[in-house]
């Protein structure tokens, strides 16, 4: 048996889909956020933790240390060598597979999906317990993703999902898992408190606009679906707050990869400040706790990036989804919360006016999202159990 240096019995667990350094903040977010509840839980039981994070490469800065967390690659020769990825996962006590937030699906294409598929039944294979840690599962809309994903989700031992769309696609694939309902786990985050700096002579009204949405309108794609043109959405409601004297505008981007322009919130931030001259644009983050601190200085935050969404929400700051998915409606109305632009059904006229109505309704936003946390707490609670649950029969 494994004991620490104070006599704890150690328990090794495999975080399968997180990253350490994703220049988006909110895989980064959910990464740590999942190993600070795992560690609180695995504590608890008197257990030393152990992680290993099992995922894409990317190329960002790290926030997460080599002496808190392992880092094993996945890529196609990791992924088919069996000396690769299938022996690490079989290393492990258990799995806890968060699939990158919302990667189990079929909207990001076959190849994406066959590598989380395929690592999902490398744990079947080699019997380490696998969870599916609180993301959304689905859609799956097509062959052969509902047949593949069925087959994966009967297989593991424990399923959550952030909301109940998820959960309803997991009873129609899977029937006989019994599955649980929790929350997105980022919004453990651990963070600093600057709420003090908010409520001066000007407000601090955040705007997150998100480079994917961004691009995709610019191109005349819109592969979203978004009945608004969002760029177009964001440069007119950046002007009516520039004719504002008592609101400063912070530009806050959330996803920064220099590897992939296209999903680059901070090359946008940096033209709109070119263009708003009268906006502070504010530097990009090197972890995801720091943006959340941030975003906690703010009074008010209209956000196209989900966990900077998620940031506000759990930092009691008002904030106004822009959403591309149903991950938002599902994450969100599951918490009683419909301050939201939707993804469809409004036209732009309609969506400025929303804002502005929104940014004087700021008190009853904030009361939204203080019932809203109560909810957080007793679905994360779900999950903490569900954990005690794996970690006692893995280690027994």
């Amino acid at each position: 048996m494994r004991v620490d240096a104070m006599g704890n019995k150690a328990i090794k667990i495999g975080l399968l889909w997180h990253s350490p350094n994703s220049g988006n903040l909110g895989v980064g977010a959910l990464t740590v956020a999942n190993m600070a509840i795992a560690r609180t839980v695995a504590t608890e039981m008197g257990l030393a933790p152990r992680f290993t994070i099992i995922g894409m490469r990317d190329d960002g800065a790290a926030y997460v240390s080599p002496t808190e967390a392992e880092l094993f690659v996945v890529d196609t020769r990791t992924l088919l060598n069996p000396s690769g990825a299938l022996r690490v996962i079989a290393d492990q006590d258990c799995i806890l597979d968060i699939g990158a937030g919302d990667s189990f699906a079929d909207i990001y294409g076959l190849r994406r999906f066959m590598f989380l598929w395929l690592t999902k039944m490398q744990a079947v294979a080699a019997r380490t317990p696998l969870v599916l840690s609180p993301q959304t599962i689905g859609p799956f809309t097509r062959s052969p993703y509902r047949q593949l994903a069925s087959v994966a989700l009967k297989r593991a031992d424990s399923v959550l999902t952030r909301d109940q769309p998820s959960l309803d696609v997991l009873r129609h694939l899977a029937p006989a898992v019994k599955g649980n309902l929790s929350v997105d786990v980022a919004f453990a985050l651990p963070y600093v408190d600057r709420s003090c700096e908010r409520g001066g002579a000007r407000l601090r009204v955040g705007v997150n606009v998100s480079g994917l949405l961004f691009n995709e309108a610019e191109s005349g794609r819109n592969r979203f679906g978004l009945s608004i043109d969002y760029a177009l959405f964001m440069r007119r409601f950046l002007g009516r707050l520039a004719t504002r004297d008592d609101v400063e505008v912070h530009l806050v981007p959330h996803a920064t990869a220099e590897a992939y322009a296209w999903d680059d919130d901070g090359r946008i931030a940096d033209k709109l400040a070119t263009e708003f001259p009268s906006t502070l644009r504010v530097g990009n983050f090197t972890n995801p706790s720091d943006a959340k601190s941030y975003i906690s200085s703010l009074d008010f935050l209209v956000a196209g990036r989900m966990h900077a969404c998620i940031g506000a929400f759990s930092t009691g700051t008002p904030v106004v989804p822009v959403a591309y998915s149903r991950k938002f409606s599902g994450l969100f109305g599951l918490l009683e919360y419909n301050w939201m632009i939707p993804t469809s059904g409004v036209e732009l006229e309609a969506a400025l006016g929303y804002l502005e109505d929104c940014l004087d309704q700021r008190q009853e936003m904030a009361a939204d999202i203080k019932g809203g946390m109560r909810e957080v707490d007793n679905l994360l609670g779900v999950y903490r159990t569900e954990l005690r649950r794996i970690f006692e029969a893995a280690t027994a």
